[in-house]
């Protein structure tokens, strides 16, 4: 059965895809920062979870990771790359610098080296499939969003890109790009503060990381020929609310 390595995989979206896969009855190798969250996950998905501690803003820790991995997780078919976030919604001549630099190795370098170290095995076996978790943010820009808007929408161009440059080789590429998602630690870490985070949500019904779960799963059980470049994923009740002015400035 196939080998999936999922980054980010302590909560969220990550644990979720894990669950998910597991149940699907692929073997997964969840990496993340807190190795607790993924030993606790093991116990709960047994002997064909792999839990591997990982900083995706550590490059050197990326290039380690394959030598990290015991041959029966190997080799690896499909790459989720997950792990991201948000920091702060303040304009962009107010947000902390560090909020930005944050962002950009998170949501750009981690995943662009991850995904240029597991890549080459892929085109060598002329097998595999790389799964971005991008955001509609990539796309539609709000206040706030600013360098996380900006990095969701390197993303997807990479995501096309490498597209691009696989042409020929059986290894699809998709980007996902989901909206408004609750029940995720997304809003707790980007505002810091668990109210203002649930606010975010009340009223709403949102997206949950079960949804993001299986329409990844959907995308693997398609056949070989079939690739989704990119798909856009909102709550009924979230919508583009159409362009804005400003008058009397």
């Amino acid at each position: 059965m196939s080998v999936v390595l999922v980054t980010g995989a302590s909560a969220g979206f990550g644990k979720a895809i894990c669950q998910k896969l597991i149940a699907d009855g692929f073997s997964v190798i969840g990496t993340a920062r807190r190795l607790d969250k993924l030993q606790e996950l093991q116990k709960e998905l047994g002997d064909k979870f792999l839990p591997l501690q990982l900083d995706v803003t550590d490059l050197t820790a990326i290039e380690a990771l394959p030598g990290k991995i015991p041959p029966s997780f190997q080799p690896i078919d499909i790459l989720i790359n997950n792990a991201g976030l948000a920091l702060g919604l303040e304009p962009a001549n107010e947000v902390p610098f560090q909020y930005w630099d944050t962002m950009v190795h998170t949501n750009i370098l981690g995943l662009i080296k991850l995904t240029h170290t597991l890549l080459p095995e892929m085109v060598k076996r002329n097998h595999g499939y790389i799964i971005n978790l991008g955001s509609i943010a990539g796309t539609y820009p709000y206040k706030g969003g600013n360098v996380y808007g900006a990095t969701k929408a390197f993303v997807r161009q990479f995501s096309l890109n490498l597209r691009t440059d696989l042409l020929g080789k059986k290894i699809r590429v998709t980007n996902i790009e989901p909206g408004l998602c609750g029940g995720t630690e997304f809003s707790n870490v980007r505002f810091g503060d668990d109210k203002k985070a649930a606010e975010v949500y009340t009223g709403v019904d949102f997206v949950t990381a079960g949804d993001i779960a299986n329409t990844i799963s959907w995308l693997i059980s398609m056949p070989e020929h079939f690739n989704v470049n990119s798909i856009e994923i909102m709550p009924t009740a979230q919508a583009p609310a159409g362009m804005s002015v400003a008058k009397n400035m």
